[in-house]
């Protein structure tokens, strides 16, 4: 009866502990990237309180770091041996479509309004940036990592800051006014020099000849308020009512 060295056996469990290529000081280090670049990204998240916090980001992060690890130096050992080829590319989009459970669970709706849609993406950034550290790409990780960071810190200030900026306002204009007097001429006019674009005028009604009374609808646009118009046009002669329907636009 003989027996047969494990150490000679043409199979991948039976090679010794450490011995793959794929266990070395380079993949220990990109492990420990994708844990820094993930703990950076939870931290933030969880300093704000999301449902995501620090050890959700951090776990997705080292796991899809492995799972491309495992992916890449793996199974090695089992190319060259017949009917089997190898694509490092299957786990790795595997992970892609897994890590969809994830963010799904996160997202949900709260009278109306969709909450979590921010965090779901987040961890599929750091999903992203695992897998980059795990496939030997920690520089895009990193630039990833800052990326996030400027979406998620610095994106909120710039949007508080064009909300502050002025408005497109756009606004109707209702003037019952007497007709055969010039007066529609002027109120175009001074909309004008106001700042404001005519960008339609409709006349309602006319009643009556010469001192009679007409209706008109002007609709304007500008960044300026409509209101001090309004004041000037009611202490005009001729002028009998003034109405104003106005709704705010966002240049965002």
């Amino acid at each position: 009866m003989s027996f047969v060295h494990l150490a000679s056996a043409p199979y991948p469990f039976a090679a010794p502990l450490f011995a793959s290529t794929g266990q070395g000081t380079r993949q220990f280090a990109e492990l420990g990237i994708a844990l820094l670049l993930s703990s950076l990204i939870g931290l933030e998240r969880e300093v704000r309180q999301k449902s995501a916090g620090l050890r959700t980001h951090t776990l997705v992060g080292v796991g899809s770091a492995l799972f491309m690890e495992v992916s890449i130096h793996g199974f090695g050992s089992m190319t060259g041996l017949d009917g089997v080829a190898l694509d490092p590319s299957r786990v790795a989009a595997q992970i892609v479509s897994g890590i969809g459970f994830i963010g799904g669970g996160l997202i949900f709706v709260r009278r109306d309004a969709v909450r979590g849609l921010t965090t779901a993406a987040t961890i599929w950034l750091t999903c992203a940036v695992g897998m980059a550290c795990g496939g030997g790409l920690p520089l895009l990780g990193l630039a990833a990592t800052l990326v996030h960071f400027l979406v998620v810190r610095g994106f909120p200030k710039v949007t508080r800051r064009l909300a502050s900026m002025p408005s497109v306002e756009q606004v109707e204009l209702r003037l019952s006014y007497r007709t055969r007097s010039g007066l529609l001429g002027r109120v175009l006019e001074l909309c004008t020099s106001r700042g404001f674009l005519v960008t339609d005028v409709q006349v309602d009604s006319a009643e009556g000849e010469a001192g009679g009374q007409a209706a008109v609808v002007l609709r304007l646009e500008g960044k300026g308020s409509a209101h001090p118009l309004v004041e000037e046009l009611t202490d005009w002669d001729g002028v009998f009512e003034v109405g104003l329907r106005s709704h705010r636009e966002s240049t965002e």
